[in-house]
């Protein structure tokens, strides 16, 4: 398990540990040119027979740099000593996936839509959550919009980097103070909330003034909420306003299962595996 910070988290280490590899080596402080030589030894560690055998996880809390990793490794692999691989940096990836695929399972049953050309707002759009739920919507063919709490600036430094990653538009707006995150919320008709754990960013009367708004989902668990009277595991519960709000811990239990069930594919693989978002929301959608 590779990270870019001091240590590896314990919950992705005891997440690979549950769902069956024997053991679990943990690399801190990793940088992007360690990762050939890394690769290069843990690659010919084995015989091609067993390549598989090896896994390397991405973690972090850099979700352009675990991807460039992952890139750096698939770059590095030379057949048929072919190891697999998982990004899924501070749990991001299955976190975001979860997150899209709970709030499409909600519109669909009960709107009948879909993502696609829903107007979907951000916020906490320059953490790793918020910018893997902003790639997976836009992928989907939703209207994204990342909002910045402190401004317009880095969120539009993420929105470069999505368009440059993978060839998709979204815009950038500066929601940083109560005007503007009134303004911004016009026309919005989902709200993903990413922002951090404790950080209230939807008051009660703000919520109430967004008049176009069909879900509101939160991931942050940690008192006081993201949204202001959406409870724990609300999955599809109506908010003032007709608003169908989804929950933190609704979305953890499909993350949870999710990321489980990415790490035991890999662990009873023969062949080797490149795991990322996409594979962690197609998870995602069969799990919801």
């Amino acid at each position: 398990m590779f990270s870019s910070l001091k240590h590896m988290s314990p919950f992705d280490v005891n997440m690979a540990l549950d769902a069956g590899f024997d053991s679990v080596t943990s690399y801190g402080s990793v940088t992007l040119d360690e990762i050939t030589p890394l690769i290069q030894d843990a690659m010919f560690s084995r015989s091609p027979r067993d390549a598989a055998r090896t896994c390397i996880f991405f973690g972090g809390k850099d979700a352009g740099l675990a991807l460039d990793m992952m890139e750096r490794l698939k770059a590095t692999l030379l057949k048929p000593f072919e190891i697999s691989s998982f990004a899924d940096p501070a749990g991001s990836f299955t976190s975001a996936a979860a997150m899209v695929a709970c709030v499409e399972k909600i519109l669909k049953q009960k709107k009948g839509r879909t993502l696609a050309d829903m107007k979907i707002l951000i916020f906490g759009a320059t953490g790793v959550v918020g910018y893997a739920s902003g790639v997976i919507a836009a992928l989907e063919g939703a209207d994204v919009t990342l909002a910045g709490h402190d401004g317009r600036e880095r969120v539009q430094a993420k929105a470069n980097d999505i368009k440059k990653r993978f060839g998709v538009a979204v815009r950038a707006v500066d929601a940083s103070a109560p005007a503007k995150l009134l303004e911004v919320l016009v026309g919005a008709e989902i709200v993903f909330c990413a922002a951090a754990a404790g950080v209230q960013v939807l008051s009660a009367p703000t919520l109430a003034s967004a008049k176009s708004l069909i879900v509101a989902a939160d991931v942050n668990a940690v008192q006081p909420a993201g949204i202001e009277g959406l409870q724990l595991m609300d999955n599809g519960v109506e908010l003032p306003g007709g608003i169908l709000g989804i929950g933190p811990l609704a979305i953890g239990d499909v993350k949870y299962k999710t990321e489980s069930g990415l790490f035991r594919r890999l662990a009873t693989s023969t062949t080797h595996l490149a795991i990322d978002f996409r594979d962690a929301f197609a998870l995602a959608r069969e799990i919801v």
